[in-house]
Formats: structure tokens, C-alpha cells, sequence
């Protein structure tokens, strides 16, 4: 499914927050939208997940205007994984993820074969098919962050926008997690603070800046030391990985005085 976007605007407080945003994102894409805190990642990612009305613009999901649509037309269609969901409950994971079932159901409808099949595909694509019985409680942050991505999957969306979803993963699940958005055969926009891990999974990235988007294209395009240091203010060399994609080394922040070397341990420090 496409999810396009043209020239989207939303304030508050009549503080612009998002600024003319136009973005095409093809079906099966995987995207990643960057920038630093307060660039309006997540609030662009709201108006495209219908959790926000924008103020100006139109959102399409495959050609078709979603104004009109209801909250749960759009969630057959699209699934938003917030940066800190931050849910408390005594249900087991099973249920907490089988809440992505819900734009399937009706209201005094409980959950069929189909619903929880999506549920144990779900939770054995991140990771969790052991915990489906535990309580929610006793999940750790990376566990219940899993678990969050499993009720979006659990929808069977065409698209996936997700906000940060890498936090509180350690680095074997944030490239467990890359790896299936992008196997996924979704069309995936996704938010991120690490650069590297965006140009090694992603086909194209997105650069907002001030609310503006002021880049667009392949890692490597986008990818450039002068445009990291205007936007994230910080001196930082673009190398390349061992598989050939872009990868970012920071020296420091813009303009810091390099640390001195520190001296190597003496023999009686070891």
C-alpha cells in the first residue's frame, strides 16, 4: 500500500510543529524518518496514522484520501507503534497483543481461530511466543517494547509506522526487529535516532529539520557529514560498513575540543 502525504501542516498552540511535509512512500518500502528531538518526527507520524488531524494537507492511503475515514478503517490498514506506549496491565501478553485484533471485531465478539492465529504468529515473529502466558507485569522494558510491535503486527496492517521502536532493545533485537520491518513486504516508515542502523535497513531516508523535510533519498545521499552537522550539530565522518552501506563516526559535538588521548594502563594497572 502507498502512504503519501502532501504538503501537511499541524500546530500547537499556533506553534508550527510540522511544516508543508509532502512524503511518497511506495508499497513494500521501508523508510526511515530522521531527525533531532523536536525536528516533528512523531507528530508527522501521527497525522499519517490518523492520531492527528492536520491542520493543513492531505493523507492518502493508496490514492484514497483518509480524512473521513473512521479509526478503525485506518487501523485495518495501518498500524502506529508509539515511542513509550507505556500500558500498565494485569492482562497476560497474549491479550495485551491480541488488542491489535480489534478493528476485526465486533464489540461483544470474543477472539476467533483467525484472531489468534495473528496473535501466535505475532508474538513468534519478535520473539515471544514463551510469554504469551505471563502477566504483562512481569515483562522487561525491551520485553513489553516486543510486545507493543506484535499487537501492530498482530493487525495485519499493509503498513507499519512505528516511533522509535529500537528503545529499550539491546543490539541484538534492534537488529532482529531492522530485519523483519524490512523483510516484512510492508510499507514501513519508521523513526530513528541511529543513523547507521537507518542506512544499513532502509531503502530511502527522510530528513526532517525545524518541521520541514529537507532531504530525501537513497542512505548514502542523504547521509552527508555537512548535513549532519546543520542538523545534529555534531562533526561526524560517513565511512562504510562491511556490507557496503553508509555507516556515521562521531568525533564529538560541533565545535567541542577533542578529549586528550587517555594513556595506556601501566603494567600494574592491569
Amino acid at each position: 500500500m502507498r502512504i503519501t502525504a502532501e504538503k501537511l501542516s499541524w500546530s500547537v498552540a499556533d506553534t508550527p510543529v510540522v511544516r508543508e511535509v509532502s512524503v511518497d512512500i511506495a508499497p513494500g518500502e521501508t523508510v526511515a524518518l530522521l531527525g533531532p528531538n523536536g525536528s516533528g518526527k512523531s507528530s508527522l507520524l501521527r497525522c499519517l496514522a490518523g492520531l492527528r488531524a492536520p491542520g493543513a494537507g492531505t493523507v492518502r492511503y493508496g490514492g484514497e484520501c483518509v480524512r473521513e475515514w473512521s479509526a478503525r478503517r485506518i487501523a485495518r490498514h495501518v498500524a502506529f507503534v508509539a515511542q513509550d506506549p507505556g500500558a500498565d496491565s494485569d492482562l497476560r501478553v497474549a491479550d495485551v497483543v491480541g488488542l491489535g485484533r480489534t478493528p476485526y471485531r465486533d464489540r461483544w465478539r470474543g477472539p476467533d481461530a483467525t484472531d489468534r492465529e495473528a496473535v501466535a504468529d505475532a508474538l513468534e515473529l519478535v520473539g515471544l511466543a514463551a510469554h504469551a502466558g505471563r502477566s504483562w507485569r512481569t515483562l522487561s522494558g525491551g520485553e513489553r517494547q516486543r510486545a507493543h510491535i506484535a499487537r501492530a503486527l498482530a493487525q495485519r496492517p499493509h503498513g507499519l509506522l512505528l516511533d522509535e521502536p529500537t528503545n529499550h532493545l539491546d543490539v541484538k533485537h534492534q537488529l532482529e526487529l531492522m530485519e523483519l520491518l524490512a523483510g516484512s513486504g510492508r510499507t514501513v516508515l519508521v523513526a530513528l535516532h541511529d543513523l547507521s542502523l537507518a542506512a544499513r535497513y532502509c531503502d530511502r531516508l527522510l530528513l526532517l529539520h525545524h518541521g520541514r523535510l529537507i532531504a530525501s533519498g537513497a542512505p548514502a545521499a542523504v547521509l552527508t557529514a555537512q548535513r549532519l552537522a546543520e542538523v545534529f550539530e555534531v562533526d561526524a565522518e560517513l565511512t562504510t560498513d562491511p556490507l557496503g552501506h553508509p555507516a556515521v563516526t562521531y568525533r564529538g559535538p560541533l565545535g567541542a575540543t577533542p578529549p586528550a588521548s587517555r594513556p595506556a594502563p601501566s603494567e600494574g594497572n592491569l
